[in-house]
């Protein structure tokens, strides 16, 4: 029998988030009398040190936040853009199409002005206060715990090929051992830095100047400096303007309805309008009468996902550069147009076509890649955590930003987002390579709300596999009546049928992954109607973590839930 973890339950406040310490340092700060806001901000910075393999200070932070107050969602996109030297044929004529490992994917760090900017129209407290925990961690070091250890140990041939990234991930020349210290003093002092530069602005001015002292100490000081410099010397393209000019933006969300339940995901800078899109889909289903995780179950929701995926690969991309028709693709005209091309007895043997949602008709896919053979999809990676407050504020944000492809700055301990790895060489593609474009982000946060309330925030790592398993979770909690806890430990699928979000954009026409759990009759009844069936362990961390909190409105009651599958955690009180 296994052992399963139980739902935390709190009623003034609970954090979820994807490493135990993330949680802790989150939950000091609500118990000092921090919002949802400040305690989000707190585990995220925490994450950028106790996650460097997947998540960096310097990388994306997508955030979608609830102010109880007023009762109304905002978003921050927490994402870089493309530096000005750019050019849209640069990776055609330099690499043949390619865009390779290293400083000439970066895009500028947005993950600082997204954490501070939070902090500064929502938060109640001080960079210095939140990132406490994060300075404490960096300078003084964390016991490295197993998943982190075998990451850096399958990729020293990256962490070996910059210097930098060698000396602070491969300590004494070999991978981190479990239950050893690992510190990482340069990015300690980075933090310090700006805390500092806060603390000096703040006596004088006020918390808002001390705040927007430490943003500048990173866009326009020393960190700047150092970081664009390096990455001239490099062969890279950013420059100190591209910093300086920086700013992240308030998007607006983009939601749908499912039953009484107003689901809030990101816009097209990201992947995020996928997630509405298939719930869209599904809702035209007796999910419920199908059963959980039957073959037809996982046939139609497997099947939605594709003609999502299919649209996020056509129209996807920065609304500030493309025109992107989210209006049409959201209607519920379209989503039954689109449920008509799902076959109860057949399964899409590749990527279905994508959807012109003013004529409901066919498009031909373009930039399509040539089909993978046989190896594993690889990981795309991230964290996530999420906080309800005692007033009701809700706080969902996906920070990321791996270390493996891009190298650390010496001297300032963070790197500078290798997001540019989820545009597209091809100009032609919507989320192509521009001066001052954003990539087509993998990270998004979601948030649902009830009678204009939060009621629940969640959002997992997993690259691809991200938006199927908030379906997966959201279904399990929403449709089938699952605890919270039991509906993130309950076994999942994934499917790859689709030009991957990373390069080199793989694609896996028809292949559909099974954790274990799942009975091998419903794997034959699955490869019966055409899907390529691959069995994963019987719990992967290759099926994402996700965290969420269900608040139960009527009780007073928040219900927190953290995947076991990874070191996320949840604490409540």
């Amino acid at each position: 029998m296994t052992m399963k973890r139980m739902t935390i339950m709190g009623t003034r406040h609970v954090v979820a988030a994807g490493h135990y310490l993330a949680a802790h340092a989150a939950f000091e700060i609500l118990e000092a009398g921090g919002n949802a806001i400040d305690a989000g901000v707190a585990a995220g910075l925490a994450i950028g040190v106790l996650q460097t393999e997947k998540v960096n200070i310097g990388g994306v932070a997508p955030q979608i936040i609830y102010t109880a107050k007023d009762r109304k969602v905002h978003s921050i996109d927490g994402l870089g853009v493309w530096p000005a030297a750019v050019t849209p044929d640069y990776f055609m004529k330099k690499y043949g199409g390619k865009i390779p490992p290293g400083v000439e994917r970066c895009v500028v760090p947005a993950a600082p002005d997204a954490w501070i900017t939070a902090l500064s129209k929502f938060g109640t407290m001080s960079f210095g206060e939140v990132a406490s925990a994060a300075i404490r961690f960096a300078s003084e070091g964390f016991p490295m715990y197993p998943l982190m250890a075998d990451f850096i140990g399958a990729n020293t041939e990256y962490y070996g090929r910059w210097p930098s990234s060698k000396k602070v991930f491969m300590p004494g020349g070999k991978p981190p051992v479990p239950g050893k210290v690992f510190v990482q003093a340069d990015l300690g002092r980075t933090l310090k830095y700006m805390a500092d530069e806060e603390r000096r602005a703040a006596k004088r001015k006020g918390r808002k100047a001390g705040l927007q002292a430490a943003r500048d100490a990173f866009y326009k000081g020393d960190i700047a400096k150092t970081v664009t410099q390096w990455i001239t010397g490099q062969g890279g393209l950013m420059r100190y303007d591209d910093f300086a000019n920086f700013k992240v933006n308030f998007e607006p969300t983009v939601k749908s309805k499912f039953g009484n339940i107003d689901v809030h995901a990101c816009g097209a800078w990201s992947q995020g309008p996928a997630l509405p899109m298939a719930l869209n889909i599904l809702k035209g289903y007796d999910l419920k009468a199908l059963g959980h995780n039957t073959p037809q179950y996982i046939h139609v929701v497997t099947e939605a996902l594709k003609l999502a995926f299919a649209d996020r690969h056509q129209h996807f991309g920065d609304p500030k550069f493309v025109k992107v028709p989210l209006t049409g693709l959201l209607s519920e005209r379209y989503a039954q147009w689109r449920r008509t091309l799902i076959r109860d007895d057949k399964a899409w043997p590749e990527m279905p076509p994508a959807g012109d949602p003013k004529t409901l008709s066919a498009l031909e896919n373009i930039c399509m890649p040539v089909p993978q053979a046989d190896e594993a999809p690889g990981p795309g990676d991230t964290s996530y955590v999420c906080v309800i407050d005692h007033h009701g504020n809700a706080f969902s944000a996906t920070p990321s930003d791996g270390s493996d492809k891009t190298p650390l700055v010496p001297g300032v301990g963070i790197i500078c987002s290798g997001r540019g790895t989820q545009s597209w060489a091809d100009p032609s593609h919507p989320s192509s390579v521009a001066p001052g474009k954003r990539p087509r982000l993998t990270p998004n946060p979601a948030l649902a709300l009830k009678n204009g309330k939060a009621y629940m925030p969640f959002g997992t790592p997993g690259g691809d596999v991200q938006i199927q398993a908030m379906i997966q979770v959201f279904l399990n909690i929403n449709v089938f009546g699952m605890s919270v806890q039991d509906a993130v430990e309950a076994p999942r699928f994934a499917n790859y049928s689709y030009p991957g979000s990373f390069e080199p954009h793989p694609y896996f026409p028809g292949r559909l992954y099974l954790e274990s759990r799942i009975d091998k009759s419903t794997g034959e009844a699955l490869a019966t109607l055409g899907h390529k069936v691959y069995w994963w362990d019987d719990m992967t961390w290759l099926a994402g973590s996700v965290c969420t909190i269900v608040s139960d409105h009527a009780q007073g009651v928040l219900h927190g839930g953290a995947d076991p599958r990874r070191p996320a955690y949840v604490l409540g009180w």
